[in-house]
């Protein structure tokens, strides 16, 4: 029997496919064939006061104000259970400089490169480990936990995992960061390098692990993207309101569909009007999104060349592709391509003007937004997120390469 402790507003699962919501937090309980197709966590919204839900930190019961579970009012389990290490309460840096190049009225930098491991994906691996940790309490047989990754994800999963004292194989290709490899076995989870991209190392779960596990994988689980939705929250929070425009790094699509879900709850509550922008920027050499939402297609192709020095945004057949597209044309924005000298130059611009150290990843966001710039996409009195979704320290030798290569 399910003794997991869920919140108040927590409804169960709901399957993608039939709209019919499973009145359960583990996702092994629900038919296989609904699993497959792709689960999301439903709620009572009427159970929300959205006055409590965007509280100041400290201001609500005791565990609450501590990183992104005090929104544990339209999260999946109460904070007192988490298994966390304070991500989330990410700096939202005010930026003058690109306010002024971008011609709008201001610009902010939300810094998930400040999160445990250095990035955004580390809110959504705490609430997909709470889920875990509660099934085995539960004396479910969940190891090894295992997840196919560029890099970051794998890392973060073996941080969360070494929390909750569960075994994880984190599968990475072989031109994956060191700073993500080493890391991932200096938080004790064990990893196997593929040869190849990122495909070759999600084909080699399966073909490498002899036994069952619990995938972590991006919408595999139902509860990174949820995770992902609190970065929302913290910016009406933080800025009193909605933003006009959020530009968002994207490879699998995980983090666009996460925030879109985020702000579409906060209007569903009644804590904003209405969903801004969500602009999904992706590096031109891997494209698959931007290149849909120009054909207008629902669902992105696999790129069948994916040649990017943007290892994070390498994802040729995004997972969550489908949901990225739909949050980007359901929120009226849109979906960028930039090159990757172009990306390469916004992340080091960034870092010398801003005090700031921006990823290779993170730097798609501000290249998108000043691509965007140019093609007049922005009125002039919008106020524009950009969300840093890594550290600097990820991909250091990248982007000294770039100054190198300018003769710096």
């Amino acid at each position: 029997m399910e003794t997991t402790e869920t919140t108040t507003a927590f409804r169960g699962l709901e399957s993608r496919a039939s709209g019919r919501v499973h009145e359960t937090a583990d996702p092994t309980a629900v038919p296989a064939d609904e699993q497959a197709r792709g689960l999301d966590p439903a709620y009572d919204y009427d159970a929300v006061d959205p006055e409590a839900l965007l509280r100041a930190p400290g201001d609500g019961p005791a565990g609450v104000g501590f990183g992104h579970w005090r929104f544990d009012a339209l999260l999946p389990f109460p904070a007192a259970t988490a298994v966390s290490a304070g991500e989330g309460a990410t700096p939202l840096v005010p930026t003058d400089r690109l306010a002024d190049e971008l011609d709008v009225d201001a610009v902010y930098v939300k810094d998930e490169g400040r999160n445990p491991t250095g990035t955004v994906l580390d809110r959504g691996l705490s609430v997909a480990l709470t889920a875990v940790a509660a099934r085995a309490a539960d004396g479910q047989d969940v190891e090894p936990l295992a997840c196919a990754s560029p890099g970051n994800a794998g890392q973060s999963m073996a941080a969360y995992a070494g929390r909750a004292d569960l075994r994880s194989y984190a599968f990475v290709p072989s031109r994956c960061a060191f700073s993500n490899k080493a890391m991932t076995n200096v938080h004790g989870g064990d990893m196997r390098v593929v040869g190849g991209r990122f495909p070759d190392a999600a084909a080699a779960v399966d073909e490498q692990l002899e036994t069952d596990y619990t995938d972590l994988g991006e919408f595999a689980t139902p509860y990174r993207h949820d995770g992902v939705k609190t970065l929302a929250f913290e910016l009406v929070a933080d800025l009193g309101a909605a933003p006009d425009a959020v530009v968002v790094p994207t490879g699998s699509g995980e983090v666009v569909a996460g925030i879109y879900k985020g702000f579409s709850e906060l209007v569903r509550v009644g804590a904003i009007d209405a969903v801004p922008k969500i602009v999904a920027a992706q590096a031109a050499g891997c494209a698959p999104i931007a290149a849909a939402v120009e054909r207008g297609l629902d669902e992105p192709e696999p790129w069948s060349t994916p040649d990017t020095i943007c290892g994070e945004l390498e994802i040729a057949d995004p997972a969550g592709g489908a949901a990225a597209i739909e949050a980007v044309t359901e929120s009226g924005g849109t979906a960028v391509a930039v090159e990757d000298d172009d990306i390469l130059a916004s992340a080091v611009a960034v870092a010398q003007n801003e005090v700031m150290e921006m990823g290779v990843t993170g730097g798609a966001a501000p290249a998108g937004a000043w691509a965007l710039a140019e093609d007049g996409f922005f009125d002039g009195d919008e106020t524009v997120v950009l969300v840093n979704s890594d550290a600097g320290l990820k991909t250091p030798d990248v982007l000294r390469s770039h100054l190198m290569g300018q003769g710096i």
